[in-house]
């Protein structure tokens, strides 16, 4: 039997993970919309840090794909065009049908099934009492549950920066996004077939709901 160590040390993120976490949120909640260029000092005043771990953090959303850097221009949110939607939900169903396979193959279809359901139990109560945000919430959450529970950190670290653009575009089209078909029921369904160890209508109930995400967001404003 291993033996548990309680005293270790403790693992601190570093300031420019913290400054990445931040300006990811900002993003991804449209503090800092699309398009938006970053000021260096005015983002080092409002954060309360220099301009040195400011760079590397700004550096670390750039190679994530959040940001983009023009030559002699500076430094700009990504804009979340209508191909740019589509692209970023081919990468998450790859994503999440790879995270419902690593559960499956776990055997803890069931497990997660609990834990997803309880979820969706959390977004049918918010559509209920019409909160949206917290409906949309849920919704993500829903999303980032299912990718951890395939215990992979490069699958969640993936997913994250694209939950940031999912973000983006349904804080973006908020009014076009909420009044979509039935996402409660879409989301139980992925997790009643993961209770059922059913492999194929877990894949097939994934792609149809990425796609389906795709036509409420890019077929609205950004179309």
């Amino acid at each position: 039997m291993s033996e548990t160590h309680f005293i270790e040390p403790l693992v601190q993120k570093s300031t420019p993970s913290i400054i990445a976490d931040k300006l990811r949120l900002a993003i991804g909640h449209g503090e800092l919309p699309a398009g938006a260029q970053l000021y260096e000092a005015e983002l080092a005043r409002e954060l309360g840090v220099s301009r040195g771990p400011l760079r590397e953090g700004i550096q670390r959303l750039t190679q994530e794909g959040l940001l983009i850097s023009v030559r002699n221009r500076g430094v700009f949110v990504i804009e979340m065009t209508p191909e740019n939607v589509r692209d970023m939900y081919v990468a998450r169903g790859a994503i999440e049908r790879a995270a419902a396979e690593q559960i499956l193959h776990a055997k803890e279809g069931g497990e997660a099934a609990g834990i997803l359901l309880g979820v969706v139990d959390t977004m049918a109560e918010a559509g209920r009492d019409r909160e949206i945000a917290k409906m949309s919430e849920a919704d993500m959450q829903f999303h980032q549950n299912l990718v951890a529970l395939a215990r992979s950190p490069r699958l969640s670290r993936m997913h994250n920066t694209l939950l940031t653009e999912t973000r983006m575009c349904i804080t973006a089209l908020e009014d076009s996004y909420r009044f979509s078909d039935d996402r409660v029921g879409e989301h139980r369904e992925i997790a009643e077939a993961l209770r059922d160890d059913d492999a194929p209508l877990v894949d097939r109930l994934l792609i149809e709901h990425m796609e389906d995400a795709v036509r409420r967001l890019s077929g609205g404003a950004l179309a």
